[in-house]
């Protein structure tokens, strides 16, 4: 001290003998606010180059399996149309039915008709049941030119295909054939609905339906006639159009597929009811009656006769059977 003042030595110990170029390094050309963004879109640029490849790839791989398959078993296959409508109609054997969504009218006269088609549209029909078991007749008319595989559902409970013993089945039909399934209750239904589907087998969504309303009727019975089942009974028959009474009469027929008769007599015969006495106790009636309408192809429309245009009305009523 000098004077009355202190001299401090510094030894500068914080400032750092480490040169500035290494302690602070200057910063890489390149890496700074600008180069970032750029790079990010050149990887956005290049990941959409891979992706728009890798689409076309698989759309190649796509049409090279398509291909493939088409010579394998030929072009897709497409659902017969006759002016822009499937080829098939379907229909409750039972003379209780109306257009599906009331889109259409009865024709006039049933056998003046000059379209390819049985009904101008999809059908709804009721079917009066006499308890569990109780069977009817689905219809099927394919009014093509060519033959057509169509897969039958059920959808709705209670119901199903008898042969089948499952709400499936499928049928073939050739060009302009008409084919038949019996359906049965597997439930004591009091008032139910269900619908028939009837979709080609190998194009979707091309498919015609057929609604059915099905409630218990006044009386039950012990036996109901189904296919194969041997029946006496009582027939009347007249010209679904003019109300003209064509025949009536008696005659033993087995209900389905009945070669001695036209098509849907035999096939009119299911459903009908009886009680345990089998009609065979004199002087007492148990049998049901019930109304069916067949249309020309499965009536006389193959034949020479007459009446091959005319629909046709039939009451039937069982007077003795199943004749075992």
């Amino acid at each position: 001290m000098a004077d009355g003042r202190y001299t401090v030595n510094v030894t500068r110990s914080w400032i750092s003998d480490t040169p500035d170029e290494v302690e602070h390094p200057p910063i890489p050309l390149g890496i700074n606010e600008m180069a970032v963004p750029r790079a990010t879109l050149m990887l956005s640029i290049g990941t959409a180059i891979v992706l728009l490849l890798s689409a076309i790839g698989v759309v190649l791989a796509v049409w090279n399996f398509n291909a493939d398959l088409e010579d394998l078993f030929g072009p897709p296959a497409e659902a017969p149309l006759i002016d822009g409508r499937l080829a098939w109609e379907v229909d409750l054997l039972f003379d209780t039915c109306s257009a599906r969504e009331g889109d259409w009218q009865w024709p006039e006269n049933l056998s003046a008709q000059d379209d390819v088609f049985l009904y101008p549209g999809e059908l709804r029909c009721d079917w009066e049941h006499q308890g569990d078991g109780d069977r009817a007749t689905i219809v099927i008319y394919n009014r093509g030119n060519e033959s057509v595989d169509l897969v039958l559902d059920i959808v709705g409970s209670g119901v199903l295909f008898s042969s089948e013993d499952d709400t499936r089945d499928v049928i073939s039909l050739a060009a302009n054939e008409s084919g038949f399934r019996e359906i049965e209750l597997t439930d004591d239904l009091t008032e139910s609905e269900f619908t028939v589907v009837a979709s080609h087998l190998s194009v979707v969504n091309a498919e015609v339906l057929l609604d059915v309303a099905v409630y218990k009727g006044s009386e039950e019975r012990e036996i109901h006639i189904n296919d194969n089942d041997q029946i006496e009974i009582h027939y009347v028959v007249w010209d679904a159009d003019t109300g003209e009474q064509i025949d009536e009469g008696d005659l033993i027929v087995t209900a389905g597929d009945d070669p001695a008769y036209i098509d849907g007599f035999g096939w009119s015969a299911i459903g009908l009811d009886i009680g345990g006495d089998r009609g065979l106790i004199p002087g007492i009636t148990t049998g049901t009656t019930h109304t069916t309408l067949l249309p020309p192809p499965i009536a006389y429309g193959d034949s020479d006769e007459e009446i091959q245009d005319s629909w046709l009305r039939f009451e039937l009523t069982i007077n003795r059977g199943p004749i075992a």
